[in-house]
């Protein structure tokens, strides 16, 4: 009896304990929280120093994560969302739901000036076709050579995807007007639009199709962690569309110092000299021992493309109308 009675004391304090430790609640995409992607060491390296307990949800791909958030409201129990881009913003912004960041961001290795203190950078690359060079030995050089091809195609959906929502806005700058007509050019090639990234690039790898929507970063993951030299990606001529991947607190956080600490955080080299060979792409914040042997190999646009704040907003309404009706979807 004097046993059980101690048993259940231990429980009773084991319970407090662990009542008593803070839950930071990440809403973030699918391959960041994967196994191969940086969300396991980022959640080590972070309970490392927080004496707390970091908790990833993964909501499917960037688009969705502000879905689920505008569903929940300030109900949600997400503290932080992290995998929004610069296309999304301004209409994260609009929703009320993100508070300004209390940390301070240090100097940022990004290709334009950013001065938001909500949308805390932590990547950012390019978006590109993504080809195997053994069979599409003369890539394109331009949307219009991409067009004239006979290469078949995987793009994601741009309702719950970034990368896809990102040709949208990609198609727009180039074509502007005339972008309905393009993609009414371009649809004979596209052989499924995923949901997500990781599909599209998985279907990508069993050879679904010629070409993936996909990163100018990407076949760094084939040269370096896999010694594969064959994948390449296509730099346009006209400039490929430029991604910043961002992370905010919500404003209805209940542990809103918690998430000041991992913004502060996300931007330490301990976090991001686990960007270029985990979720491959450009470290917002060049870490300390640079970038990895092999992403001096990869292709370099000449010119970035990109929608800011309230632009990127209005384009992309006019682009997923346009897609729409398009590809009858």
């Amino acid at each position: 009896m004097k046993a059980l009675t101690i048993a259940a004391g231990l429980s009773t304090l084991a319970s407090v304990a662990m009542a008593e430790t803070p839950v930071l609640t990440i809403y973030t995409y699918d391959s960041f929280v994967a196994e191969w992607g940086p969300g396991p060491a980022v959640e080590a390296a972070f309970e490392e120093t927080c004496d707390c307990d970091l908790q990833f949800v993964s909501v499917g791909d960037g688009a969705e994560i502000l879905a689920r958030l505008r569903l929940e409201g300030a109900r949600s129990p997400a503290d932080i969302a992290l995998g929004l881009d610069t296309n999304l913003t301004a209409a994260a912004s609009e929703t009320g739901l993100f508070a300004p960041a209390q940390i301070d961001t240090p100097a940022l290795d990004l290709p334009i000036a950013w001065n938001d203190d909500t949308f805390i950078p932590f990547d950012w690359g390019w978006f590109a076709f993504v080809y195997d060079k053994e069979n599409v030995p003369e890539p394109p050089s331009s949307f219009e050579d991409l067009i004239a091809s006979d290469h078949s195609l995987l793009i994601q959906d741009p309702r719950s995807s970034t990368p896809g929502l990102g040709l949208l806005l990609w198609m727009k700058s180039v074509y502007g007007d005339e972008a309905a007509d393009a993609w009414a050019r371009l649809n004979p090639q596209i052989v499924t639009v995923t949901k997500g990234w990781t599909e599209a690039y998985g279907m990508f790898l069993e050879g679904e199709a010629d070409m993936v929507l996909s990163y100018t970063t990407s076949p760094a993951y084939h040269l370096i962690a896999e010694d594969d030299d064959s994948k390449s990606a296509a730099a346009f001529d006209e400039g490929n569309y430029l991604q910043i991947e961002v992370a905010a607190k919500l404003a209805s956080s209940d542990q809103p110092d918690l998430a000041d600490d991992f913004l502060e955080f996300m931007l330490s080299d301990a976090f991001q000299a686990l960007i270029p060979e985990t979720n491959w792409m450009y470290p917002a914040v060049t870490p300390e021992g640079g970038l990895p042997e092999g992403f001096e190999t990869l292709a370099k646009p000449d010119t970035s493309l990109l929608y800011l704040g309230d632009e990127a907003r209005e384009m992309r309404d006019e682009a997923l109308a346009e897609w729409l009706a398009a590809s009858a979807r």
